[in-house]
């Protein structure tokens, strides 16, 4: 009788688990299915502050023009080749492979001053690089880049950019947003965790073992927006 019983638990336990991950899958596939995800959020279109006026727009890792890859690569290299010091020459290839990828989903950030500008000929000055995936079984949306040129930097862009991040992951039920930050890269480091209040997540390699954690040159943030996403990125 008892034998029985654990059975059915086990049995139950295993639809609840098979249903949970269904149901996740199919938030991601809706979420990643969207072709703009600006249409929910009219007002974050534009930007216009501190001297800058600027729009943006999607795109995704498989359509992107030869132009456009040019200038996300400048981009990368310009901001990012500092933090990774002498290990860019591998992260490089790495980013470059991760930036046509099917499922990258990108904001784009281009100057307004002329509607009619065809954007091959227009120099792009950031985008957001996103993804929408699994974290420990939590659907998340985990943000690859935020890269901005820097004529553009320290004007409110980039809290801006990141308040839209957010607004995308709650609007398509994800449980938070994830991204990962070289520790050498103080800037970032303190623009999310003191700015936004990110905190290291419990992915995070400090924190999974502090031991190797201190070998690692990255830290994972998180910012969740629910109790179960809380319990397991966050609290664990």
């Amino acid at each position: 009788m008892e034998s029985s019983r654990a059975s059915e638990k086990k049995k139950l336990k295993r639809k609840e688990i098979l249903e949970k991950k269904k149901a996740a899958d199919q938030l991601l596939k809706a979420a990643s299915a969207q072709i703009d995800h600006l249409t929910s959020f009219p007002s974050f279109c534009y930007f216009n502050k501190n001297g800058l006026c600027l729009r943006l727009e999607p795109g995704r890792g498989d359509k992107l023009s030869n132009c456009t890859k040019q200038h996300i690569q400048k981009l990368l290299k310009a901001n990012m080749m500092g933090p990774y010091g002498s290990e860019w020459a591998v992260e490089e290839k790495v980013k470059r492979r991760e930036m046509v990828a099917p499922e990258a989903r990108y904001i784009f950030i281009y100057w307004n001053a002329n509607e009619m500008m065809d954007n091959a000929f227009t120099p792009l000055l950031g985008f957001l690089h996103f993804r929408f995936t699994l974290e420990e079984e939590i659907p998340v949306l985990y943000l690859y880049e935020l890269q901005l040129d820097s004529s553009v930097q320290g004007k409110g862009l980039g809290k801006f950019l990141m308040q839209l991040v957010e607004l995308i992951a709650q609007e398509n039920r994800m449980g938070a947003v994830v991204l990962t930050v070289q520790k050498s890269n103080t800037l970032a480091m303190k623009f999310y965790i003191s700015k936004l209040r990110y905190v290291v997540s419990s992915i995070s390699p400090s924190r999974v073992d502090p031991l190797v954690g201190v070998e690692e040159n990255y830290e994972i943030l998180c910012k969740t927006f629910d109790h179960e996403a809380k319990a397991i990125l966050e609290d664990c």
